[in-house]
């Protein structure tokens, strides 16, 4: 199981040095973790993600020039021609689309996303786009009728450990590839807890998750 660790911002070096497989920058300026520094140079074995949130087209490829993302997370109500057109721009960035789930999710909507995202990512629904440090009831997956990968999110911290050993057992973790993890790993917005992360990253590690 690959690990994603999102809302960089004030320690990404030291981050990097756990490194995990992805590394999440905000460019939405709202938020409290937002990226607006230069950028480090990280191990090429560390994929950079740029999280979006109803940014234009535009601004996206500014970014991903500016930052050299190898992937872009669409947090917001980005529609399929939307994810179409950035594909056409950068066919060598792939695109991840969030769906942020409460109580139950339509999960036809996917439908209409599967030839021009690469993989989904399932957040908790909240008053925030993400980082909302709740989770939503996994068992929902159960009823994923796709075979694209996607990022499981929401809320995910060192309490989730076993919980995440039930849930990857069950068949609704099939294409779960990644982890993606954010608030509950911070001492404050964007400054994450190496030592935290460090022992999330060797369980995941020792339980083979």
């Amino acid at each position: 199981m690959k690990l994603k660790v999102c809302g960089m911002n004030y320690n990404p070096l030291e981050v990097a040095q756990l490194q995990p497989d992805y590394m999440g920058f905000i460019f939405w300026e709202p938020s409290s973790r937002h990226f607006d520094r230069e950028m480090p140079t990280l191990p090429e074995s560390i994929k950079k993600v740029g999280v979006f949130v109803n940014a234009t087209v535009e601004e996206v490829l500014e970014k991903v020039e500016k930052y050299g993302l190898v992937i872009v997370q669409l947090h917001g109500n980005e529609g399929p021609e939307f994810c179409k057109t950035l594909k056409e721009n950068v066919p060598s960035t792939n695109i991840i689309k969030v769906f942020s789930i409460k109580d139950d999710f339509d999960f036809s909507i996917l439908k209409e996303y599967e030839e021009v995202c690469d993989y989904y990512l399932f957040d908790t629904k909240g008053k925030l786009p993400g980082g909302n440090g709740y989770v939503f009831d996994w068992s929902i997956l159960n009823n994923y009728p796709s075979t694209k990968p996607y990022f499981l999110s929401g809320g995910i911290g060192l309490e989730s450990m076993e919980d995440l050993k039930s849930f990857l057992k069950n068949p609704a973790s099939k294409h779960c590839k990644v982890i993606d993890v954010n608030s509950k790993f911070e001492t404050a917005p964007g400054l994450k807890n190496i030592e935290q992360l460090k022992e999330f990253k060797k369980l995941l590690t020792e339980n083979r998750i």
